[in-house]
């Protein structure tokens, strides 16, 4: 179980009040965390994520990335309270968000395209965070072909390299990287604020049919990648690409540049799970270098 003496005294050091905990209890909270609901005195509920000390940074990185997305008004994104560690496990709090797995699926793609219309000025972000379980790097790049270069290709054939497989990936994988710049000619993307890990387990409804959006792996870059991980696995209705399209037509060559930005989650895949995740890598960067 939790630490719930320390995990209470730093949330309300961070509240600035003096509350006890009323109840707690096991929630879904995906496959690398604990999770619980944590109601405390005054009826407040917190969502808290828990896990052992080595994934501290993956949490600071979380809320840091929580804070970021505050910004965007079209979603419900949960708000962060603070994270925090004891002797053996680190947590991160933030509020518990009631979902009903029902709503507008047009409206969600509507709402998604407005969040990509959130822009900065470079592609990456100002800190690493994790894919997953997997690091991931968000250096600052002027140029987006380098970014997806350096920061999202090169260090997953790298790992795949380690784990043995340099042999079947690595001639056509400096295949596409020589081809990279070619393959991209004429897209201009601008750098949009995009959720990372945009599959069907990351987003939901809540008790009032809005969008919610969670578990991030933030960074500023092509908006097609976001929109291409919702059709990688399923689970996104035709309305809810009706309802971007409307809202954010998307450019010319979408649906051949889509298998680029799959294959960067088909290589993490391939190095967290292997098995059939290497033959479906394999086979998307044949079909990308052809």
């Amino acid at each position: 179980m939790p630490d719930w003496t320390n995990i209470i005294k730093q949330l309300n050091h961070h509240t600035g009040k003096a509350e006890a905990m009323e109840s707690s209890k096991i929630v879904g909270g995906g496959s690398i965390n604990s999770a619980y609901s944590l109601r405390m005195s005054s009826g407040q509920e917190y969502f808290v994520k828990c896990n052992s000390m080595k994934y501290e940074d993956m949490f600071a990185a979380e809320y840091e990335a929580l804070i970021e997305f505050q910004k965007v008004t079209s979603l419900n994104i949960p708000k962060p309270f603070c994270y925090g560690s004891s002797k053996t496990e680190c947590f991160l709090i933030m509020d518990f968000i009631h979902l009903n797995g029902h709503g507008d699926s047009f409206q969600l793609g509507r709402n998604l395209a407005k969040m990509h219309r959130i822009e900065t000025g470079q592609f990456g972000w100002s800190r690493n965070n994790t894919i997953g379980s997997t690091p991931q790097s968000n250096t600052w790049h002027d140029n987006w072909v380098a970014f997806w270069r350096e920061e999202r290709l090169l260090p997953q054939f790298e790992m795949l390299y380690q784990r043995g497989h340099k042999n079947q990936f690595q001639a056509n994988a400096e295949r596409l990287i020589a081809q990279l710049e070619d393959f991209f000619a004429y897209h201009n993307p601008s750098p949009s604020l995009l959720h990372g890990d945009l599959w069907s387990g990351n987003y939901a409804f809540d008790d009032k049919g809005q969008g919610v959006i969670f578990d991030p792996a933030l960074y500023y870059g092509d908006r097609e990648a976001d929109l291409a991980m919702t059709e990688l696995f399923g689970g996104f209705s035709p309305d809810f690409y009706s309802g971007y399209k409307e809202e954010f037509p998307l450019a010319d060559g979408y649906n051949k540049r889509k298998s680029m930005y799959n294959l960067y989650h088909l290589l993490n895949h391939s190095n967290l799970f292997g098995g059939s995740y290497l033959t479906q890598a394999d086979q998307t960067l044949r079909q990308l270098i052809k």
